[in-house]
């Protein structure tokens, strides 16, 4: 519930950032009101100023950050000149905060109970033993599986959602009247996602809170807000009621935005992209900030900023050239054919295999504390007799939930991991039989595509070093040799030859995930396995990423194992897909039939998942992920329930029967053998597999 009366003002705020040789401007001239109860995205690419507006209103800013000019009024007092002890007042108590990474934003020398424990204890005055009850009822508040327990853990012992839902503990405990989370979500898989954001909806909905949602995901601000504000270049570039934005955008950018989303995109055709990089901020042109890289900007624009146009339901946009007021290319019910069209070899007949799984499994020793009984020390089943093939010039996808297996399948395949039982085979060769010379040369043919870019490089070594590396190594070519296949692979991932002088940090995330690439061929591989190497990107260096993979796909005929819990990406790039439950191989088929027309009750439930609540955000399917005509299927519908059950003693008979709206006792006794009840190639490992729509 709303009112007239704004709980947050922010009007005409500016921040610069002062260094020891420039001065970023990172806000300029940033206004919004947000009423109780109202809950706010801000959306656009990195550097926009996303994080930077929601840490002004906290007085967060960085070293050397400080508000130059306007006014930040909460309850209307001026936090933007607050002095430090007011401020320190405000955090946790009237307003909290959700970082992005739970794992450092907690303390890792204390236990989640005294985290929780510490705002009460600082805030409201409380004894030691009502603040620990009160935790404690927090976070059974927001789903922590045995709070009591888990009181005493400490943050490494916990998963990733487990650790969301500490910090979400921590930010509700005082019960706030305004919580800003910053990417709560980013790189959780979507059923994480999913309950992470329902809880955060209900908890808001219960406790009356107004939210400011950072986020660069499009899917997730189209279902989760009231209203949505595009930054860009640190000013609002568009600011609506999130049905009004999404259903009629009027700014070049957001329309660029929508537009590269892989819903957007036409079968057989690359996603669309914004050419050019975000401004620097360290120097403000005179015009629209978005001109440089806008294709309808006229002299006009680059030299005069545009004024601030109202249209109507509260929708306001800074663009001489508006769009139509229809959908950058963002599907309106996420069920269109967005898949890249048939890969290499289509139409020729089948291609060869290239990597073959047969019946292959990864388990590892649990090893306990010195009072933990040897009976208790159970090995965890990470991976349970997967068999898979990889043709040439195919991208296989595999997705599902985290700790499903699928990076542990994918170490195994580049051969990081050596199989508990079963056969790894690359081309007639048994990677598990190869020896130290054998298995080297087999690195060569089949590279790792890291998820995190940055921290798979040496921050001490420069980019040159970093791409000869591997060539050192193999003893490919003489320095002059070297130096040349390096200058091609800068030509290859679209970046200039002078970044061989430069350090890691010197580049933002998606030109350090294109060096990430360049480094994966340099040894000319046959396959390349790409571990979520987009999950943290914005969707404009995403749609960059994912194009520049199918362009070396094509010029060099890679196969891509693609894994990914991002159900839209894969759809888009995968020719064949594969659904990983709790180490099992549950679906396999290609990509548009497994997507269109699920017949396991897991990926029809990851399908809802991703799709659950897009109605109130109006555009029907913004993620992207869309689910074709599963729902036309019966039985096995709605969002998955239930927690995942432990590797280390996982459920008799079907792994999924534990969460399956299915299962009866068949399911519990004896495990599905893998059938194919409809379409050749659609695999299916299901007593009662599910009826796909016509």
């Amino acid at each position: 519930m709303t009112t007239d009366t704004p709980l947050l003002r922010v009007e005409d705020l500016r921040v610069e950032l002062s260094g020891r040789d420039r001065t970023v401007h990172a806000l300029d001239g940033v206004s919004f009101d947000l009423a109780p109860g109202e809950a706010l995205g801000l959306v656009g690419e990195s550097g926009s100023g996303k994080t930077m507006t929601a840490l002004a209103v906290l007085g967060l800013l960085p070293g050397g950050g400080h508000v130059t000019s306007g006014r930040i009024l909460l309850e209307g007092k001026d936090l933007a000149g607050a002095a430090e002890p007011v401020l320190r007042g405000v955090r946790g108590d009237t307003v909290g905060m959700v970082f992005q990474d739970p794992l450092t934003s907690l303390n890792p020398t204390m236990t989640i109970g005294d985290q929780v424990a510490e705002p009460l204890l600082l805030h409201r005055g409380a004894r030691r033993a009502e603040a620990r009850a009160k935790a404690e009822e927090t976070l059974r508040m927001v789903g922590l599986p045995q709070p009591g327990e888990r009181m005493k853990s400490y943050p490494h012992q916990l998963s990733g959602g487990m650790r969301q839902r500490v910090a979400i503990a921590m930010a509700l405990v005082c019960e706030p009247k305004l919580l800003i989370a910053d990417e709560p979500t980013t790189a959780l898989d979507v059923t994480t996602q999913h309950q992470i954001l329902e809880l955060i909806g209900e908890l808001r909905e219960r406790l009356g809170m107004a939210m400011i949602l950072v986020s660069h995901d499009l899917g997730v601000i189209a279902r989760r807000v009231d209203r949505a504000a595009v930054m860009y270049g640190g000013k609002i570039a568009e600011q609506a009621p999130v049905r009004r934005l999404f259903a009629a955008p009027r700014h070049r950018y957001t329309e660029a935005l929508f537009a590269a989303l892989p819903s957007a995109a036409e079968a057989g055709r690359p996603l669309a992209t914004i050419p050019g990089l975000p401004p620097a901020l360290t120097t403000l042109p005179p015009g629209c900030r978005f001109a440089p890289r806008c294709a309808y900007a006229t002299d006009e624009c680059r030299t005069e900023p545009p004024p601030l146009a109202e249209e109507g339901e509260g929708h306001s946009f800074a663009c001489f050239h508006p769009a139509e007021g229809t959908p950058g290319g963002a599907t309106a019910d996420g069920d269109g054919e967005t898949r890249p069209g048939p890969g290499p070899g289509a139409g020729t007949g089948e291609p060869e295999p290239l990597l073959e799984l047969v019946a292959v499994s990864k388990e590892y020793a649990l090893r306990g504390g010195p009072f933990t009984r040897r009976r208790d020390r159970r090995p965890v089943s990470a991976v349970a007799g997967v068999s898979l093939t990889v043709r040439r010039g195919e991208t296989f996808g595999i997705v599902g939930e985290s700790g499903c297996g699928k990076s542990t399948l994918g170490r195994m395949a580049v051969g990081m991991e050596d199989p508990t039982g079963g056969t790894v085979r690359f081309g007639s060769r048994d990677v598990g039989s190869l020896g130290r010379a054998g298995l080297r040369a087999h690195r060569r043919e089949v590279q790792l595509m890291f998820q995190d870019s940055y921290a798979s490089m040496d921050p001490r070594m420069r980019v040159g070093t970093i791409l000869r590396e591997p060539l050192v190594i193999q003893g490919v070519g003489d320095r002059a040799a070297q130096d040349e296949r390096i200058a091609g692979l800068l030509d290859d991932v679209g970046l200039p030859r002078g970044a061989v002088h430069r350090y890691p940090h010197e580049f933002s995330g998606g030109q350090r995930q294109r060096l990430g690439l360049a480094r994966a061929l340099a040894l000319g591989p046959s396959l390349v396995v790409a571990d979520e190497p987009v999950s943290a990107l914005d969707v404009s260096v995403q749609a960059q990423i994912l194009n520049l993979m199918r362009d070396l796909q094509r010029e060099k005929g890679l196969s891509y194992l693609f894994i990914s819990h991002d159900l839209a990406v894969v759809r888009y790039l995968a020719d064949r897909v594969g659904v990983m439950y709790l180490g099992k191989l549950v679906e396999t088929g290609p990509a548009a039939e497994v997507f269109g027309r699920p017949l396991h009750p897991y990926t029809r439930g990851l399908l809802e998942t991703s799709t659950a609540g897009e109605s109130g955000a109006g555009n029907g399917g913004a993620d992207g992920a869309g689910n074709g005509d599963a729902d036309g299927g019966e039985g096995g519908g709605g969002p998955l329930e239930g927690e995942t059950p432990s590797a280390a003693s996982p459920p008799s008979g079907c792994r999924f029967r534990t969460r399956c709206p299915l299962a009866t006792d068949l399911c519990a006794t004896t495990e599905p053998p893998p059938v194919e009840p409809h379409t050749p190639g659609h695999r299916v490992s299901c007593h009662f597999p599910l009826v796909p729509a016509a």
